[in-house]
């Protein structure tokens, strides 16, 4: 009995640790839109789809909102708590949907930035920013039409699903981990060329701009370090159907 109630407790430990952690993920998922939005608004002359620099400022907001907070809210919803015990299907059906959307609005993103670099006869794919984001959103685009073969059509054998399923949790993170190189190469290469005539050469002034760009870079890596330390606790990750109370055995394969 006292074994059983220490298991509990450690349990509803776990679990308001969880919570705790997924609220930070949520507001810092909030300020890395907000900051986004501010600086490309308050900065760079705010949106338009027209050609004009104004057009650009769509790809930063869009690859952010996509790439990384979508995409990170998407990869924890499995380890909430509240989604426990209950049919998984619907669990994974908004999983591949905010996914979807991460991958539509990431789509978007780079055409902002394509049909801007062709109306301004600006090369495209030159810098090393340009490469792994194109890649990022190739194995992101691979990895979304597999996770939907494998786990959502009910004619895939449960063993396929059984081998792929590791993969598939790897290359998430993978792509999680280049989606966050990708902005803040992307960040640093834009302050670059945006403030060089303002800061003769070089944004070493730090003017306000710069300041807010950077912090947008600084709360998009705490973002992806708290989104990989939920996906990497094992405690946190979605229980066995029937699994005894107070003992957790970690998912390795459910019939997913």
């Amino acid at each position: 009995m006292c074994i059983l109630c220490l298991c509990s407790t450690h349990r509803m430990r776990g679990i308001v640790a969880f919570y705790v952690t997924y609220l930070l993920c949520l507001i810092l998922g909030i300020v890395c839109v907000v900051l986004v939005a501010h600086w490309n608004y308050t900065y760079r002359g705010g949106f338009a789809w027209d050609g004009s620099a104004k057009q650009f400022n769509w790809h930063p907001v869009f690859m952010v909102t996509g790439m990384v907070v979508l995409y990170g809210n998407a990869a924890v919803v499995y380890r909430i708590p509240l989604t426990w015990g209950h049919n998984k299907l619907p669990w994974k059906l908004l999983h591949a949907g905010l996914l979807l959307l991460s991958l539509i609005l990431s789509v978007i993103g780079l055409c902002a930035v394509f049909d801007f670099h062709n109306k301004n006869q600006t090369p495209n794919l030159y810098s090393l920013h340009s490469w792994v984001g194109i890649c990022t959103t190739a194995l992101f685009t691979a990895q979304w039409v597999m996770g939907f073969t494998a786990f959502l059509l009910p004619c895939t054998p449960m063993a396929a699903r059984a081998l792929i399923k590791p993969t598939h949790v790897w290359m998430g993170a993978i792509i999680l981990v280049l989606s966050i190189v990708s902005c803040i190469s992307g960040i640093n290469e834009k302050l670059f060329f945006a403030l060089k005539t303002n800061t003769n050469g070089s944004y070493t002034a730090l003017p306000p701009e710069a300041i807010t760009a950077n912090s947008l870079g600084v709360i998009i890596v705490a973002f992806a370090l708290v989104v990989l330390k939920i996906l990497s606790n094992q405690i946190w990750q979605r229980p066995e159907p029937g699994y005894d109370e107070g003992i957790y055995r970690p998912l390795a394969y459910d019939g997913s």
